[in-house]
């Protein structure tokens, strides 16, 4: 049978459980072990973990098999099935309020032991896939809620910003020159675009951490893409810096999920422009080494404390360094996922005041979906 189960026999008779044994043999299950007390039952189970337990209700010594199987639910959901030559009411109503998963009735016949068991462990499966997904979505609330509590503290600043700069510019228009009316119209602009990036950052973060963004490696030419990205981030936010690439080693057929790798490399050397002194270096270096590439961004900036380098890759965590440099903590968080995916590993090294490198290895070939 498919992924044989394994199963514990609790039985104070024997002959009884070695009969059952031999006959669950025949039907393809496993057999941990038959004990007689209850004791023996529960040190068995934490043992073993069988796959379900066949527990005689009227054992012998201090506990029978319906007190045993209460002290087992206290430490696992390990599905019951009792086992009984005859019960009376009572009997039958403490065993209920076990919630075992099945019946047998002493003698035992193998289609009725094949047939509940089976049927058992098809309930427990089902109920197993049902605690998981309300696990699942209850993981899916709570990051939800937590994202939103996040964002809204976050978009208090530019909020802020918009609506200061709008009142002003409406209550005092005539007053104002046209100087600091730009001023205001670029710090309204300058909210609404940090505004816009927290947005974006926050669901592709949400869709990275509830497996909901693909990952769709390619062929890709990382030399170009490396040289087009380092001219746009010039271009762009780099003017003031010196950005430099360096290559090593031969890289045609590599295959990566180029949008992934987007994510990464922007985040990581826009951190490097935004937190270093202008005039000064900052290089990217790709190598590759055998089955992966490495992809090092250097910079002289003004580094991280070593308290903050634990929590770095956390959704909103910012050291506590960055002083009023703009920003929303969800780069690095983002660039994590977008490595994970890549079954890729990434590296930090920082000294505060002298620079940060961080280091990211991903496979030269990933497996094309």
């Amino acid at each position: 049978m498919e992924n044989a189960k394994n199963i514990l026999i609790v039985e104070d008779e024997l002959i009884v459980a070695e009969d059952i044994a031999d006959t669950l043999r025949s039907l393809g299950y496993g057999v941990v072990g038959i004990v007689s007390t209850g004791e023996k039952a529960l040190q068995k189970i934490s043992q073993t973990s069988p796959s379900l337990v066949l527990m005689d209700i009227m054992l012998k010594g201090d506990m029978d098999g319906i007190e045993t199987t209460e002290k087992l639910r206290q430490q696992s959901d390990v599905p019951v099935v009792y086992l009984t030559a005859n019960a009376d009411d009572k009997t039958v109503q403490r065993a209920t309020a076990t919630e075992p998963y099945g019946y047998l009735v002493k003698p035992i016949e193998e289609k009725e032991l094949k047939r509940t068991i089976e049927i058992a462990l098809r309930r427990y499966q089902a109920e197993q896939k049902i605690k998981q997904q309300a696990k699942e979505a209850e993981e899916e609330r709570h990051r939800k809620n937590r994202y939103l509590s996040m964002a809204s503290h976050e978009f208090r600043t530019p909020l802020t910003t918009i609506l200061m700069s709008s009142q002003l510019l409406q209550q005092y228009e005539q007053k104002l020159t046209p100087e600091k009316k730009q001023r205001h119209f670029e710090r309204i602009q300058n909210a609404i675009t940090s505004m816009n990036t927290m947005l974006e950052d926050i669901l592709t973060l949400g869709r990275a951490e509830s497996g909901k963004i693909s990952f769709s490696p390619g062929a890709i030419n990382v030399v170009e893409f490396c040289q087009e990205l380092l001219e746009a981030i010039t271009q762009s936010t780099g003017r003031n810096h010196s950005l430099n690439l360096e290559i090593s080693g031969e890289f045609s057929g590599a295959i990566m999920d180029e949008k992934l790798l987007y994510h990464i490399l922007t985040n990581l050397l826009g951190n490097a422009v935004k937190y270093s002194p202008e005039k000064t270096k900052i290089i990217l270096e790709v190598v590759r080494c055998e089955n992966e590439v490495s992809f090092c961004v250097q910079d002289q900036g003004i580094g991280i404390p070593p308290e903050d380098v634990l929590k770095l890759f956390e959704a909103f965590h910012r050291a506590q360094n960055v002083g009023e440099i703009a920003g929303t903590g969800l780069g690095l968080a983002i660039v994590k996922r977008s490595v994970d995916l890549h079954k890729g590993v990434i590296e930090v090294t920082s000294k505060v005041g002298v620079g940060t490198r961080f280091t990211v290895k991903l496979p030269f070939q990933s497996p094309l979906s």
